[in-house]
């Protein structure tokens, strides 16, 4: 399938489905990037930085697919849209707890590592079914990604093993943060309202499947590290897919487009 012939309703789904994949990382990215010189040892502020430049950078190869596809100048598409317009889940938008980076942050970093985890293990998976993508363009960012995406896996199962094996205390936070991620993270592995055609234009396997296997995947982890399995995530607060969200990403929008909205010029 290439832009020239693709009909219209596989364009859509291909919009689509890019939308999600570009704002999960867009809008995540941002809220890790809040952990700058606040992550719990320096060596961990760096590689966490590192993995969010990663991030917004992958956000950034999908942005500039859309603007191959017509839907607007790139940086545009990432700093101009109002809240309703994104499509990334609603867990990954929420604040990483209460206070602001500048002022007061007492943030969870058990809440962090959960929902990053769980990100990444969603996300290798998106990005393994996506190399056999009927867009040749997205397959091939797709296996650019997957060779960053391997490291960025293995830092969050390391963390998260490490903590919910650790200390009493260490444990208790684990999991009251994965019964809070847990709420809304069936978010993550929904296609959204234009599923049907995503899956038929062969732009991505199944949403049962994918999420299957996720299931698969977080089950043989919680039983290595003695927790009970609970069953299929829920989507308590809304779907992001659908344009449902909550005022967090009104906030981190209004940070992230500060600049741009500024001066449009400076780019992004």
């Amino acid at each position: 399938m290439n832009k020239e012939t693709m009909k219209p309703e596989e364009r859509q789904a291909l919009v689509e489905l890019l939308y999600q994949l570009a704002d999960d990382d867009f809008i995540l990215s941002f809220r890790g990037s809040e952990w700058l010189g606040l992550a719990p040892h320096i060596e961990e502020d760096v590689a966490f930085s590192s993995i969010n430049q990663d991030m917004m950078g992958h956000a950034s190869m999908y942005f500039r697919l859309l603007e191959e596809l017509g839907e607007g100048d790139s940086d545009s598409i990432a700093h101009l849209r109002k809240p309703e317009q994104f499509r990334n889940a609603i867990i990954l938008e929420e604040v990483n707890g209460p206070g602001t980076y500048l002022e007061k942050p007492d943030y969870d970093w058990a809440f962090a590592v959960v929902r990053n985890y769980f990100y990444a293990v969603a996300k290798q998976i998106r990005l393994e079914s996506l190399r056999i993508c009927s867009y040749e363009p997205l397959r091939e960012a797709a296996k650019k990604i997957l060779m960053e995406q391997y490291y960025h896996l293995m830092h969050w199962e390391l963390w998260f093993k490490q903590l919910v094996t650790s200390t009493d205390e260490a444990k208790k936070r684990m999991t009251d943060a994965i019964q809070k991620v847990w709420k809304d993270f069936g978010g993550v592995l929904t296609l959204g309202p234009y599923y049907a055609d995503i899956v038929k234009a062969n732009l991505i396997e199944d949403e049962a499947l994918l999420k299957k296997r996720w299931m698969n995947k977080m089950e043989a982890v919680f039983k290595e590290v003695g927790l009970d399995f609970p069953g299929a995530p829920r989507m308590e607060r809304g779907n992001g897919r659908k344009g449902e969200h909550t005022s967090d990403l009104e906030g981190a929008l209004s940070t992230l487009s500060e600049v741009y909205r500024a001066n449009p010029a400076a780019g992004w």
